[in-house]
């Protein structure tokens, strides 16, 4: 028999298919080592459909083309009245469009089911697809930001009546392509095209604000001061997703998850010992995987337990499972992780 010892909980890890890994980690009152068994059960396995990319393609499309035909209104409009705020606007529309078709794209692509050689599918493409548009969107916070600093060394002349109708009509057609891509269900790709939306939802802001100061007052330094502004707050957003991006990427533990909840959670099943060896990853949006090994009080149970942690798991969103059990005798010592392995007690 083990010691019993306090919840030790694992540091997250990319997940291995062989099921060779490294003892990190434990929950519950014993731990053990590895055990070959082939007891292995699989969960939630990728043969779903992904449906809820079924109406991401036409909400996307949609977007893309109102966008791309309001950025061409302002860009003109931006010409005739001098406003750098609409230039900027129009700009990053049509970056925004750009960033819609990837989008778009990557949605489509995403529905591709899993092959012999992709085994998970193409989900993961909508998360690169993200990563780009946040790149993007610092490429653009970058080039405004510079001709806002111009701006203000060398101030020009503004049509302060234009730039507040076109901004007008600007903030409407934002809101509108807002709400379409905030209905449906939410992924990293539709965030991060989102993302784009919003900034220039928050840019016709600016240049309504900066049209009606213009056209009251004639100070025209207000116009590149509230785009820096803009450009400042759409550089936290940005950088919020391209965390969250770079989680997934490295099969880090979605930020909305606690590897030691999970963990206790899972120890917390009746006729289970404990955990370890828990690995806890994003495939890509939305579809969150683990794997573990339980150690388990009589594999004859095994059955009821599987459905037990299976249910655990689906309320915190995670769908694709693989568990391994073990049996309770062949528990070992359990030594944190950077000390000598345990070795079985007699």
């Amino acid at each position: 028999m083990s010691e019993r010892h306090p919840h030790d909980h694992p540091e997250p890890r990319a997940h291995d298919h062989g099921h060779e890994h490294d003892d990190q980690g434990t929950h519950g009152p014993h731990a053990t080592g590895h055990a070959a068994h082939d007891h292995h059960a699989h969960g939630g396995h990728d043969g779903h459909a992904h449906h809820h990319h079924a109406d991401a393609g036409p909400r996307l499309i949609w977007a893309l083309l109102l966008t791309l035909g309001f950025a061409a209104v302002e860009a003109v409009a931006g010409f005739w009245s001098g406003s750098l705020a609409l230039l900027g606007d129009a700009g990053h529309m049509v970056t925004d469009s750009a960033s819609l078709a990837l989008a778009a794209f990557a949605a489509w692509i995403a529905k591709r089911p899993p092959t012999q050689r992709h085994t998970y599918g193409y989900g993961r493409v909508e998360t690169l697809a993200a990563l780009a548009n946040v790149v993007f969107m610092v490429a653009v916070v970058v080039g405004i930001s510079v001709m806002a600093v111009r701006r203000i060394l060398e101030p020009g002349d503004v049509n302060g009546e234009v730039v507040t109708i076109v901004a007008a009509l600007g903030l409407l057609l934002n809101i509108g392509v807002a709400w379409l891509l905030m209905h449906g269900e939410q992924t990293m790709n539709t965030r991060g095209a989102l993302l784009h939306v919003l900034g220039d939802l928050l840019g016709s802001v600016a240049a309504l604000v900066s049209g009606a100061v213009i056209m009251w007052t004639g100070w025209t330094t207000v116009d590149p001061l509230l785009s820096l502004l803009i450009c400042a707050l759409m550089l936290v957003s940005s950088l919020r997703l391209l965390r969250e991006v770079l989680q997934a990427l490295m099969e880090g533990v979605p930020v909305s998850l606690s590897t030691e909840q999970v963990g206790r959670q899972l120890a917390g099943v009746r006729g289970v010992a404990s955990v370890h060896d828990l690995h806890i990853w994003t495939l890509s949006s939305n579809r969150i995987a683990l794997s573990a090994h339980l150690v388990v009080e009589s594999l004859a149970h095994w059955p009821a337990v599987l459905a037990a942690s299976r249910q655990v798991l689906a309320e915190q969103g995670i769908t694709h499972v693989t568990l391994q059990p073990e049996p309770l005798h062949n528990a070992v010592r359990w030594l944190a992780p950077g000390e000598q392995r345990g070795v079985p007690e007699s």
